[in-house]
């Protein structure tokens, strides 16, 4: 099958993944109503086309958090994502340097912090949860900023994991034991280029940046009980002022859908925040990041730098997501699609159909560099959003 676009990509690794990884990646929580939300208002938001300008050079060029950027978009943090292919943090980081964007790397990451820095000298961004063994979570902002990563993506949304009844469906959740292991190996068989790739040549099996404390026990079962016991729902904005006196590079709070937390991030000395429902994996019902995304970035007022992520399945996305207030773009589900189908060729391959079809949208909509991307782009009526 030739991919065109990302929902080529899907079908390609729906047919490579065992069920249980694909429905991971690729579900939401309870109904997903959140989850098609995402895609489907962020399709709805209508442009202003614009004829008869010069637009024989466009440039996709911009600056996140101090450093150039080829475009406005970024690899968002994607846990379990070196599970769909062999060492497949490394591959996505690698190519998301090659094409100059910036790539983060998830705190439940199949390859460790070093071995991504290893991989690629380009300065990648961490991601991070608030965990409850401070001395852990030290360790982790200690060895972020020793492999050079220059900014933290701090999630928020997350104090407790949601629940997506796709993962108790394919058995990666609630099938404990010797059953859970037979029913995910079953699923593996099924899948033998996945098995060769993954399970012989991606060895050794750990989740990288949590391995020190899950010890030996580094099954699934193990690391989703980890999570649900270390996870802090007691996390409050004074735990956050805690993250920044520890972290002194760039700071981006992640998980924001609401006006009044974009202000609390703004007097918490943030640099940035990503307008976020999780990819509709958390709370299920809440609006969806293209909704969100215009009162957030009045609330701000420029005073820091507004990224947003959820639904987004082309550069046509990206443009509508500027175009409603954002700074720059997450993708996620889009790379870890195309990392199952095609390792690093594929994830190279989506970010080259993101610049070339925002040059598209850009072209039609007479912008020629991302700063002329507001909301004078919208058709009118979507302007108040």
């Amino acid at each position: 099958m030739q991919a065109a676009s990302i929902s080529d990509y899907r079908e390609l690794a729906r047919r490579r993944l065992p069920r249980f990884l694909f429905e991971y990646i690729d579900g939401g929580s309870y109904a997903e109503t959140t989850l098609r939300r995402n895609v489907q208002d962020l399709e709805d938001v209508a442009l202003r086309q614009r004829v008869l300008r010069d637009v024989s050079e466009i440039d996709l060029s911009t600056e996140l958090f101090g450093l150039r950027s080829a475009m406005p978009l970024a690899l968002a943090p994607v846990g379990l994502a070196g599970m769909n292919a062999r060492r497949g943090e490394v591959q996505a980081a690698k190519a998301a340097a090659a094409a100059g964007v910036p790539f983060c790397l998830s705190t439940v990451s199949a390859c460790a912090i070093d071995e991504v820095a290893k991989g690629d000298a380009t300065p990648f961004w961490f991601q991070l949860y608030m965990i409850r063994d401070r001395g852990f979570l030290q360790n982790l902002l200690a060895g972020a900023a020793a492999a050079g990563c220059t900014t933290l993506v701090f999630t928020v949304d997350m104090p407790v994991p949601g629940t997506r009844y796709r993962d108790y469906r394919s058995g990666l959740a609630g099938a404990p034991g010797l059953a859970g292991d037979l029913r995910r190996f079953g699923q593996a068989v099924l899948r033998p280029g996945w098995s060769w790739d993954v399970g012989v040549r991606g060895r050794p099996h750990t989740l990288g940046n949590v391995a020190p404390v899950l010890g030996k026990n580094t099954g699934l079962e193990d690391f989703f009980a980890w999570m649900r016991n270390n996870f802090d729902p007691r996390v409050t904005w004074g735990d956050l002022a805690w993250v920044r006196e520890h972290w002194k590079g760039s700071l981006v709070i992640k998980g924001i859908l609401d006006a009044e937390d974009a202000r609390a991030a703004v007097d918490l000395g943030a640099d940035g925040i990503v307008v976020s429902n999780h990819g509709g994996r958390q709370l299920d019902g809440v609006l969806s990041a293209a909704r969100a995304l215009p009162a957030v970035a009045d609330a701000v007022e420029g005073r820091l730098t507004v990224l947003a992520d959820g639904g987004v399945r082309s550069g046509l996305d990206v443009v509508r997501m500027l175009a409603l207030g954002a700074d720059g773009v997450l993708v996620g589900r889009a790379w870890a699609y195309a990392l199952a189908a095609r390792g690093r060729a594929g994830v190279a391959h989506i970010l080259a159909l993101f610049a070339a079809e925002m040059r598209v949208a850009m072209a039609l909509t007479g912008t020629t560099t991302i700063a002329q991307i507001d909301r004078n782009i919208l058709a009118t009526g979507e302007r108040g959003r």
